[in-house]
């Protein structure tokens, strides 16, 4: 029992595998041709932003960071307080005492 495993594949690929040359087992189906070719649409225009005359406008966006938003909230009342307290210092008010609720110091 030499080549065995030789032997059994050559005997399995026989019965297997198809014919090779003229005695292959039948013939095959021609493939039909399209009768027209298929009408494509076009593609539409390529419209990068980059390519743009005009830059785009970061300000025309509902999009916005939100603690972008909260900074400039933040700065904003802090200017307002300084006016306030420019204001209020230039009539001869004490609004960091009238604020905090801390009476006259002892002396």
């Amino acid at each position: 029992m030499r080549n065995l495993i030789r032997r059994t594949a050559h005997r399995l690929s026989l019965v297997l595998a198809p014919g090779a040359g003229r005695h292959r087992a039948g013939a095959r189906q021609p493939h039909p041709l399209p009768s027209a070719p298929a009408q494509h649409s076009p593609l539409p225009a390529h419209r990068s932003p980059h390519g743009l005359d005009h830059p785009l406008d970061g300000t025309e966006s509902r999009l916005v960071r939100p603690y972008l938003a909260a900074h400039e909230q933040e700065c904003a009342r802090q200017r307002r307080r300084r006016v306030a307290l420019v204001l209020a210092a230039d009539f001869g008010i004490d609004l960091d005492r009238h604020l905090v609720g801390m009476g006259e110091a002892a002396a």
